[in-house]
Formats: structure tokens, sequence, C-alpha cells
């Protein structure tokens, strides 16, 4: 009767797979947990070196967790780590990036105005449609041309991660990737001393100059360190300039999936998931703008706020830390002058259209 009964109810035997059993869960957690305290290692090491390391050269915690972990590859290649190595860079990234939504205002972003808004947006595209061009001409994947030209447009390493969700898995993504970290750091950092002084001989004010700032430096850190270093009026509008590129990850994100998604569909029926992760970046921008400007709820809410504010920035460096875990330097020293040139050439055009339309506008 049992046997008959299973045959009849085929959908019986499912259920338990629908359903995690607490052994099921508890095998789940043991599986991941070497590989994600390996990454939260990296992540610790990086935050801990960081201020160490910046005496001597100003390179940020998400890059220095990145070196470790491509440091310790040949540890982090045994099977033992593969499955929380995986989990850091898919389910943690994923939050990570959310969260980053409750560090914009969109009160802030509004008083740049339309004009500057819309030069923001189409510098952006523009650098976007250069990577995919720049990598097409060089004989490189479409896929690179898109981490570049995210990285470049919005807001290097944690654009380049959150792009990187979207794009279909081919070997050498992960160099790429990393790849891509490291260049735009290293590009950030040359923009961070050299712009203020092209500001400042093309003879802009406060006001261009923050926005020139802002609109063309790839990371947070830099565009801090640039527009403060040349006045605090240069250094707010800096900073509001570029969280409006950061909030302009989810489109950017979106759209990347899905012109992706359509060429994967092409080729062989695979499909992108829609980046649920990009949703909740909106929301909680939408969430912040709005609970911060209520007298009533600003001060609870702040309160809330701040812990997972920090949980973004410890979950970035977990999950960049274990990109590098999977990444072989041989794999990124391989790679040749043609990917220095895509992120190069990107960072040219979004320097050229921004710089030329403020001229305009001046």
């Amino acid at each position: 009767m049992t046997d008959s009964a299973s045959k009849t109810l085929p959908g019986a035997k499912t259920l338990p797979a629908a359903t995690p059993s607490p052994a099921r869960v508890l095998a789940t957690i043991r599986s991941i947990a070497p590989g994600l305290a390996l990454s939260a290692l990296v992540a610790v090491a990086a935050v801990t070196a960081a201020p160490l390391v910046g005496r001597l050269i100003p390179v940020p915690a998400m890059v220095i967790a990145l070196l470790i972990g491509i440091a310790l590859n040949p540890l982090a290649r045994r099977p033992l780590f593969q499955a929380g190595i995986s989990f850091s860079l898919k389910t943690i990234l994923r939050w990570a990036v959310a969260l980053l939504g409750l560090r914009i205002a969109l009160g802030e972003i509004a008083a740049l105005g339309l004009a500057t808004a819309l030069l923001i947006v189409a510098a952006m595209m523009l650098t976007v449609a250069s990577g995919l061009l720049i990598a097409r001409a060089l004989a490189q994947r479409a896929a690179y041309g898109a981490l570049a030209g995210a990285a470049t447009a919005v807001c290097g390493a944690s654009a380049t991660l959150a792009t990187s969700i979207v794009l279909p898995d081919y070997k050498g993504k992960e160099a790429d990737v990393a790849f891509v970290v490291v260049a735009v750091n290293a590009l950030s950092t040359v923009a961070m001393v050299l712009y203020p002084i092209l500001c400042a001989a093309l003879g802009f004010d406060a006001q261009l100059t923050g926005v020139m700032l802002g609109a063309t430096i790839h990371d947070v850190a830099q565009v801090v360190g640039a527009g403060y270093a040349v006045s605090e009026p240069v250094g707010n509008t800096a900073v509001i300039v570029k969280l409006f590129r950061v909030f302009l990850l989810f489109p950017v994100v979106i759209l990347i999936g899905f012109a992706f998604a359509r060429r994967s569909v092409a080729r062989d029926a695979a499909r992108i998931p829609f980046p649920l992760f990009a949703l909740v970046f909106v929301a909680l921008c939408v969430l912040n703008s709005i609970a911060m400007s209520v007298g009533e709820t600003a001060p609870l809410f702040a309160l809330i706020k701040a812990p997972l504010v920090e949980a973004s920035t410890l979950g970035l460096l977990v999950a960049i830390g274990a990109l590098g875990l999977g990444t072989s330097l041989p794999a990124i020293a391989a790679l040749g002058w043609r990917h220095v040139a895509t992120v190069t050439g990107t960072t040219l055009v979004i320097l050229v259209a921004v710089t030329a339309a403020l001229m305009m506008l001046r």
C-alpha cells in the first residue's frame, strides 16, 4: 500500500526538498562556513591594514581585501572553501549592494538641478556604451566592456561587483572583475591629484569644479579627497553629484542585465534573473529620504540606519575578499594591454564628455 501511495502521490516525494529540514539547513551552514569565514577573515585583515597602508599610499580597504584574497588564492582553491566563497559572491554581495541605498537622500540629488542631472546621465550612458564599443574594437568580450563601462560611469568597485551579478558566467570572469576593481582604483587615485589642477587651469568656479570632480572620478573616497582638498563648497557639491551617480546604479545594472539576458536567450535559451537587489536599493533610497525628513522618525531611523550602513560596507569587503580568493594572479597577469586600454578609454570618455559639457554651460 505504501508503494502504491507513493506512485499515486508523486508530489509527496518532492515536499521535503521544498521544505528544508533542520538537518538540511545545518548541512548547508557547515558547507558554506569555511569559505565564508575565510572571506570574512580577509575583510578584517583589510580593515586592519588600511590605516597602516594609508600612511604610505592612499589605497582603500576594498582594494587591500582584493589583493589579500588574490594572495590566498592557492589556499582557497580547496573544495572545502568553494561553497562559502560562492555564497559571499552571490547572496552577501546582493544584500550589501542593496543596503547602499541607505546612503542616498533624494532631496540632495534634486538640488543639483535638471541641467546638471541630464549632463551626468548623458555622460554615464556614453561611458557605458564606450566600454562596449572599445571592448569590441579590441576583440574583447562584451561582458568585460560592460564591467569597465559601469565601473567608470557609476562608482568604481561597487558598480563592478553589482554589474558582475547580472552578467553571464564565462571563463576568466573573476579575473576580469578583479582587474577592473584594481584599475579603476588606480585611475581614481591619479584623477584625485590631477583633476583639481585641470579644473583650475580651465577657470572653473567652485560649483563647476564640484560637478566636474563628482561626475568623473570613479570611487567615492577619491571624490571626497579631491573635492575637500580644494574647498568645502567644492567637496559638498562633488559628493552630492557622486551620490547621484551611485543612485543611477539601479538603471545601469537593470539595462546591462536585460541586454545580456537578450543576448543569452538568442544564443542558448538561458536567462539572467531579474536583479531584485537593485529594486531594494531604490526602495531604501526612498525610505531614507522620507524617514530622515520627518522629525519624529529621524532619530530612531538614524539609529537603525547606522549599523545597516556598516553592514553594507562589511558585506562589500567580504564579497570582494571572496572575489580575490577566487582569482589567480597568473590569470590577471595574462590579461594584457587590451584590458588596460579599455578601462583607460572609458575613463577618458567620461572626463572629456563632462568637461566639454561644463565648458559649454559656463
